[in-house]
């Protein structure tokens, strides 16, 4: 049986420098990127099942790209149109929008609006809605990173994120971490309950009733928290909340409980240190400098945040220490533990892509 001769496809320079440009580009679609690659595979000699296997896509698939760009070039890498009005923003009229978005700001702004960018281009806005909602552009969102400067940075992370997923026989892992300076915050006028019509309300006053300090202990393995509010937050409040967590758990022969907390100086002073020095079922691990999102108690600060403390109207630190108290009795009764998921290697390679775009971004 004679094998069927394939298309030749020979790339121009102007060609082969578009495709690689839209195959390299961070946002252009994924299928586009993915028939660029193909067709530039195939210009290199591959033959459809060599290019298939290297890209994980199927025969027909290369085949159908590779017919397609010797019959139209460019435009055959392109959907076919729909049926329905034709089209009035041209690919490059899209690209211009997708260019300007992600590469360019405007003079007078720190990032596009759809206003903006539709007086820029001369579409209209829900033109530029649906441009930006198509490619997931999102230019009025930010979100913020820290990159921690820890020397040790690989090994801490190692360290702490295999205590989570693989402890040792017989061990007790405990997040400990204080939610500092919890204010007292009063409204200076009554609270507008939700209607049928309307969200809770709230007055902008309130007065402030003071500070609070809550002390934590979170056991990764059952998702209990043991936890002290303290007006103070000095090395020698941490070791009285110590004291209490040692009471909580009743020492058991051949069980050891490793701490997991960051590297505040309260943590690190010669007395805590003594303290732990005597009590030898203790095992401390340090969270990266600047990586306290490593703690899983963060998350517990932040499930009684929004559940009990930032929508709260307190009278006195009293008030605001007994309903703290009262939500942590209330929800050890029913404890669930978090999941963590990452692989220290998964959390590596995330913050390896961001050192590289931070070291790119020309600031």
């Amino acid at each position: 049986m004679v094998a069927r001769r394939l298309p030749e496809l020979v790339l121009s320079d102007n060609e082969r420098e578009t495709l690689t440009r839209w195959a390299r580009r961070r946002k252009s679609s994924q299928a586009l990127a993915l028939r660029c690659r193909i067709v530039m595979a195939c210009a290199d000699g591959k033959t459809n099942t060599a290019v298939a296997k290297d890209l994980e896509v199927t025969n027909p698939t290369v085949g159908k790209w590779r017919n397609r760009f010797v019959a139209n070039r460019l435009d055959g890498l392109m959907d076919e149109p729909r049926p329905g009005a034709p089209r009035k923003i041209t690919d490059a009229e899209v690209e211009d929008v997708v260019t300007r978005t992600l590469e360019t700001k405007p003079d007078n702004a720190t990032h596009w609006s759809t206003r903006g960018m539709a007086e820029k281009t001369g579409m209209s806005q829900t033109a530029i809605v649906r441009i930006w909602n198509a490619f997931g552009l999102q230019p009025h969102r930010t979100k913020t990173f820290k990159l921690s400067k820890d020397p040790q940075f690989i090994d801490k992370v190692r360290d702490v994120v295999g205590l989570y997923l693989d402890p040792p026989e017989r061990a007790i892992v405990l997040c400990v971490d204080e939610k500092s300076q919890v204010q007292a915050l009063d409204r200076l006028q009554p609270l507008l309950p939700m209607t049928c019509s309307s969200p809770e309300r709230h007055a902008h006053d309130y007065v402030r009733n003071g500070t609070t300090s809550l002390f934590s202990a979170l056991n990764v393995a059952t998702g209990e928290v043991v936890g002290k509010c303290l007006r103070r937050h000095r090395a020698k409040d941490f070791l009285r909340f110590m004291n209490d967590v040692d009471k909580a758990i009743p020492e058991e022969e051949g069980v050891t409980l490793h701490i997991v907390m960051d590297n505040a100086a309260t943590h690190k002073t010669a007395a805590v240190k003594r303290w732990f020095a005597r009590r030898p079922r203790y095992h401390v691990h340090f969270t990266p400098t600047g990586a306290s999102w490593l703690n899983q108690v963060e998350r517990f600060f932040a499930e009684i945040t929004n559940k009990r403390i930032r929508r709260g109207a307190f009278r006195s630190v009293r008030h605001l220490e007994a309903s703290i108290k009262d939500y942590l009795q209330e929800y050890n009764e029913n404890p669930t533990p978090f999941r963590w998921t990452a692989t220290a290697d998964l959390i590596l390679e995330k913050v390896k892509h961001v050192c590289q775009r931070t070291s790119n971004s020309g600031h």
